[in-house]
């Protein structure tokens, strides 16, 4: 059954009007009305859905019935990624969804060799919205992750309690697999330097604030590689895979 998400709340009973991305997926699958449809709001469960109308630009469905099933992680990881070169963002963000992270906090850190100003950031996070739409419609997901604003590193480590953050580092003496296995399922951050990592400076900031130093073990990873497995490992420990 194709499956879409659809900003507007839904009810059983209600017809809505569909976005105009989706009608336009309708269009290209030839769905016709009475054909049926997963729909979800971002708010939680998923609700069974029949065309009603379908036309060139548009499309309409009515609400069926509301299946409460979750597929989120039992503990929430945000993802502080500082920014990577080309496309590479749209490819964490999307393999992090799938992987169950509930927040992406995007960061500019002083390796950072994308430079986006005020007018580029706001569109490159309506971009990375999409993909996070995109990616839960595939992955199954409910609730949508929530894209936070592009935020300087410095600022964003003064703003805020460290201690649940985990700072992943070729420099720690401790893994993250050890770690993990060590503690209890609990809110985390990962911070995940660009190409390059984060400097030694930015890096003593944090550990000084509280964040936690661990690393990914003797090989050094790709930032766009980094986060996906420390999601991976964090997954196989404390369950929810």
């Amino acid at each position: 059954m194709p499956r879409f998400y659809c900003p507007e709340p839904l009810a059983v009973g209600a017809t809505v009007a569909l976005p105009e991305a989706v009608a336009h997926h309708v269009n290209v699958l030839r769905m016709q009305p009475g054909d049926t449809l997963s729909l979800f709001d971002g708010n939680g469960g998923e609700y069974v859905a029949r065309l009603a109308t379908v036309d060139r630009r548009r499309a309409s469905a009515t609400v069926e019935s509301h299946d409460a099933r979750e597929v989120e992680l039992p503990y929430h990881v945000t993802l502080a990624q500082a920014l990577p070169e080309g496309s590479k963002m749209d490819w964490i963000i999307e393999k992090a969804v799938e992987l169950g992270v509930a927040a992406i906090q995007p960061l500019a850190a002083k390796r950072c060799v994308v430079k986006l100003s005020p007018e580029r950031a706001g569109k490159k996070l309506e971009h990375w919205q999409g993909v996070i739409e995109s990616a839960s419609e595939q992955s199954g997901r409910n609730r949508l992750a929530k894209l936070e604003e592009l935020t300087d590193f410095e600022r964003w480590i003064g703003a805020r309690d460290m201690g649940d953050c985990i700072l992943l580092t070729p420099r720690a003496t401790q893994s993250l697999a050890e770690w993990t296995h060590a503690t209890a399922p609990q809110p985390i951050s990962l911070m995940i330097g660009p190409e390059g990592g984060y400097t030694q400076q930015e890096e003593d900031a944090a550990i000084e604030r509280g964040a936690i130093a661990l690393s990914m073990g003797p090989r050094i990873l790709r930032t766009e590689t980094a986060a996906l497995a420390a999601m991976a490992a964090i997954g196989a420990a404390w369950g929810g895979m």
